[in-house]
């Protein structure tokens, strides 16, 4: 469809970016279209190279510029408009100057996040948006193979994790794990060594888990504050630890993830 220019913040033709603070959420909340967005020309640029069908894309014009070549063959409507417009339309001032709505595919099975994989995540309880897209940055950046998400994990796609992760969680494979803890019997019949991450007493020192696990290993990270659950540790093969100074007693989920990964990933 090419270039569209607007100048009308009521036009029904950018009505998929309208008023973003209550539209980005899954199609079963409370007013949610189940998009996924993308904000700036980094992200709008992975989402482009994605799996995700592009919808549409508004912007200014200079961030069009910017985008360039890469938009060469995109068919979706690629919609001009002013920076106040596109404040109108999208319910707030956007400093990246650039959307992108896509449509969420057909979820990803822990099959196809897995196979031929070495290294994976594995996620419970994890549900802040910004440390969720964090950790998807770090894992894109270190190599990790996918993520699989257990119970009580937030939305990847939400706008803000998308946004954090500078886009990567359209790169980095994940899908949910349905059965907990039951499906990490299935990661270790699928030949991967479990290593569960908590500070308690007795945990291997990070450095010393190879030794224990040489092959595939699937890192298992509870959220901030509560950990892994006592259901999820003991169906672990490993506790591990991130040896720290005496008074410091945990480290910020995506941080603690990045030491692991960096410790045990093909790109670490």
């Amino acid at each position: 469809m090419g270039v569209i220019h607007i100048d009308d913040r009521d036009d029904p033709r950018v009505d998929d970016f309208r008023e973003l603070s209550t539209a980005d959420r899954r199609p079963d909340r409370p007013g949610g279209r189940g998009f996924v967005i993308a904000e700036g020309t980094v992200v709008v640029s992975r989402l482009l190279a994605s799996r995700y069908p592009v919808r549409a894309l508004l912007g200014v014009e200079r961030r069009f510029a910017e985008l360039g070549a890469e938009l060469e063959g995109v068919e979706a409507p690629q919609y001009v408009a002013s920076a106040e417009t596109m404040a109108d339309v999208v319910g707030f001032h956007l400093n990246r100057g650039i959307l992108a709505v896509a449509d969420r595919p057909v979820p990803l099975t822990v099959s196809e996040v897995v196979d031929g994989a070495g290294t994976i995540a594995v996620l419970e309880g994890v549900g802040d948006h910004e440390n969720l897209g964090a950790l998807f940055r770090n894992a894109a950046a270190l190599g990790v193979g996918g993520v699989l998400l257990g119970p009580g994990c937030s939305d990847p796609l939400y706008r803000r994790s998308v946004r954090v992760s500078m886009g990567h969680v359209l790169r980095v494979p994940f899908a949910p794990l349905a059965d907990w803890p039951g499906g990490l019997d299935d990661l270790r019949a699928r030949g991967f060594a479990v290593a569960a991450f908590t500070p308690r007493p007795g945990s291997i020192p990070l450095r010393e888990l190879r030794a224990h696990a040489p092959g595939r290993v699937a890192l298992l990270f509870g959220a901030e504050g509560p950990g892994l659950t006592e259901a999820a540790l003991a169906a672990a093969d490993h506790a591990v630890r991130i040896p720290m100074p005496a008074g410091v007693d945990s480290l910020n989920i995506a941080t603690a993830a990045a030491v692991a990964f960096y410790e045990l990933a093909p790109g670490g």
